[in-house]
């Protein structure tokens, strides 16, 4: 076959993906910014090079026969390789630049992620970043999102994922609570206080803790406490939870993320420091994005800012000092 003869059927193989896509000659003609007629013509001269009938064409639509669609799956991974290198090309030219859509947990993104984002669209302002605060677990995917911030025990399989930070949940309460009510000695002291919870199921709340000092507890290491808690609220956001126990309500458990400023200015003392909450919240924070062979530059360079964000974890001022 010539030369002109193998473009001219890269060009019309293209143009048979588009035609699947967008269902109708119409749709697919306007998407490549040819003529109808146009569209039709290099389909017909495919088949005709092919020696099969590849379209079934009706007057509002067009679909694939058998062949058709045989042919354009066996494509799918070259097509995909060629906008994966046409876009590693692009992304050596200039800055970064593009639209980036995110989605985090809520306190998070509003306590720790929004107060950094000025300076990442300041080095990037060719960037547009629209964010998704969301608690509840978005297909990325199927939702259009480039980027997750996921606070979990691990990041799903099928997804490709980078370690933000190590993150752990804290006992906190406020000074007035805490002088009037007293300091809990133990996890099963817990039973006589306030105790602010994230509903997680109906019926009774519980909390689970490992000693994190056996020796200042008189617990084996690693020996989990489990206790029933009640209190005057419950609330599934981390940074209601917090703010209930700035303004004296009880005893909050909370991720440290949450906590952290008012640790570290005395607003929140630690509750029972030598017990570790085990199962409450996720032990790591996670950048996810969807699997595919190539990331784009954009999503490549906010993961790293991420990474370098968040690398010192959330320990307050204080415990780093010590």
């Amino acid at each position: 076959m010539r030369k002109e003869k193998v473009e001219e059927l890269w060009g019309h193989l293209h143009r048979l993906t588009v035609l699947h896509q967008q269902g109708s000659f119409s749709k697919a003609a306007a998407r490549l910014g040819i003529s109808k007629a146009s569209m039709s013509q290099h389909i017909t001269d495919l088949e005709r090079a092919a020696g099969v009938a590849l379209v079934r064409r009706s007057t509002r639509s067009a679909s694939l026969t058998d062949a058709g669609r045989q042919l354009v799956e066996s494509m799918r991974g070259a097509f995909e390789q060629i906008a994966a290198g046409y876009a590693d090309v692009r992304d050596l030219a200039g800055e970064p630049r593009g639209h980036l859509r995110v989605t985090a947990p809520v306190a998070f993104a509003r306590q720790q992620l929004v107060p950094r984002l000025a300076g990442f669209l300041r080095q990037y302002p060719q960037i547009r970043l629209e964010l998704d605060m969301s608690d509840r677990l978005r297909p990325l995917a199927e939702e259009g999102f480039d980027i997750a911030v996921r606070h979990t025990a691990a990041p799903p399989e099928t997804h490709v994922a980078w370690t933000l930070s190590a993150t752990r949940s804290l006992l906190v309460a406020s000074p007035a609570y805490l002088s009037a009510a007293g300091m809990p000695q133990t996890p099963q002291a817990l039973c006589t206080h306030a105790c602010l919870h994230y509903p997680r199921r109906q019926g009774q709340a519980t909390w689970t803790f490992v000693a994190a000092d056996a020796a200042a507890t008189s617990a084996p290491h690693g020996d989990p406490v489990t206790v029933a808690v009640s209190g005057p609220l419950a609330v599934n956001n981390s940074e209601a939870l917090r703010d209930a126990a700035l303004d004296g309500m009880g005893i909050a458990l909370v991720p440290d993320f949450s906590a952290q400023a008012a640790l570290d200015d005395g607003r929140l003392i630690e509750v029972l420091p030598q017990w570790r909450a085990a199962g409450v919240f996720g032990e790591w924070l996670y950048a996810i994005r969807p699997y595919s062979a190539h990331a784009s530059r954009v999503s490549q360079v906010f993961v790293d800012f991420l990474r370098t964000a968040f690398a010192d974890g959330f320990a307050s001022k204080t415990a780093r000092r010590e």
